[in-house]
C-alpha cells in the first residue's frame, strides 16, 4: 500500500512566481519504495498591495490585480495530479495552511513556503528520522539562505544532528532573543499530532515558530545537520516588511507564543 507525505504550501501573489522551483525541488526528492508525495498549495485570500482605488479593477479583477478566482497564482501551479489548488479567505499563511490540511492524505505533513525550496534528499531524511522512532514527533534539518544573486549562506548555532529534547527549543529562543535555534520553515511533522495542536497559531507572523514551540512543549523533535531547504530572500518577502517587525506587535506575538508553550508543558500531556 503507498503511504503519502503532504506538502503545504501557503502562497499569495507576489510570491506565485517562485511556485516553479519550489515544484522543481519537490519533483527531484527520492522516497523510499511504497512512499510518494501530494502537494497542496492554498493561497491566502490576501494577495498583497492594492492599487489605492475603489477595491476594483476596470477588468474585474480584485484590487490586488488578481482575477477573482486567484488566476493569477494559479497560472503558476503546475499541471500534476499530485498537486492540489484552492484559494481561501484572507488570513495569513497560518490560516492557509490549515485549510489546506481539510486535503492532506499525508500521515506526515511538511511544510514548504511558496519562494524556498528543498534540497534534495531532505523529504527521506525526515522521513527516515521519523519512521523508526515511535517517540519522536516532528523533525527540522539545517536551512540556508538562497540570496539574490544565487549564493547561500548559513546560520551560526545549529545543533548537533540527532534528538531535541522537549522545552529545548523555547528555552534557547527565550535566551536569545526570540530566535529559535531549529528553523520552523524546515518542519516535518505528524499529522494527528498537528491536528491535536490546531494547527497553526492564529497571529499575523511568527506562526510557524508558535506551532514549532507548542510541538516542542509536548514531544521530543530531531534536527538534521545536512541542509534540507534554501530560505529564499528577496525584497517582497513577507518577514522583510516594516509590520512585522513592529515592536509593539512583535511583544505581543512573542508573549503569546510562549505562553502557550508554557501553558502546554505544564499540562503534562506527552506525545509518545
Amino acid at each position: 500500500m503507498t503511504r503519502r507525505i503532504t506538502v503545504v504550501t501557503a502562497v499569495h501573489a507576489p510570491s506565485a512566481r517562485f511556485l516553479p522551483e519550489a515544484y522543481k525541488s519537490l519533483c527531484e526528492q527520492r522516497l523510499p519504495e511504497g512512499w510518494e508525495w501530494q502537494w497542496l498549495i492554498q493561497e491566502d485570500g490576501d494577495g498583497g498591495e492594492g492599487d489605492g482605488g475603489d477595491g476594483r479593477a476596470a477588468d474585474g479583477a480584485d484590487r490586488d490585480g488578481r482575477a477573482p478566482d486567484g488566476g493569477e497564482v494559479r497560472a503558476y501551479v503546475p499541471d500534476d495530479a499530485r498537486v492540489s489548488f484552492r484559494r481561501g479567505r484572507a488570513g495569513g499563511p497560518g490560516v492557509a495552511r490549515t485549510l489546506a490540511l481539510a486535503r492532506a492524505e499525508g500521515s506526515y505533513i511538511k511544510v514548504l513556503d511558496a519562494d524556498d525550496q528543498l534540497t534534495p534528499g531532505a523529504l527521506a531524511r525526515d522521513l527516515a528520522a521519523l519512521e523508526g522512532r515511535p517517540d519522536i514527533g516532528w523533525a527540522t534539518s539545517r536551512a540556508l539562505d538562497l540570496l539574490p544573486d544565487g549564493s547561500t549562506a548559513g546560520f551560526p548555532g545549529d545543533p548537533e544532528e540527532g534528538p531535541v529534547e522537549r522545552g529545548t527549543v523555547l528555552g534557547h529562543w527565550t535566551a536569545h532573543d526570540f530566535r529559535a535555534q531549529v528553523h520552523p520553515a524546515t518542519l516535518f511533522v505528524r499529522r494527528e499530532l498537528l491536528l491535536a495542536l490546531g494547527g497553526w497559531m492564529a497571529l499575523p507572523a511568527s506562526e510557524d515558530t508558535g506551532l514549532l514551540l507548542a510541538l516542542d512543549a509536548v514531544s521530543r523533535g530531531w534536527f538534521s545537520a545536512e541542509a534540507g531547504l534554501l530560505y529564499r530572500k528577496w525584497e517582497g518577502q513577507v518577514t522583510g516588511r516594516p509590520a512585522h517587525t513592529d515592536p509593539v506587535e512583535r511583544e505581543a506575538r512573542m508573549t503569546v507564543v510562549a505562553a502557550r508553550a508554557r501553558a502546554l508543558a505544564e499540562l503534562g500531556w506527552r506525545y509518545g
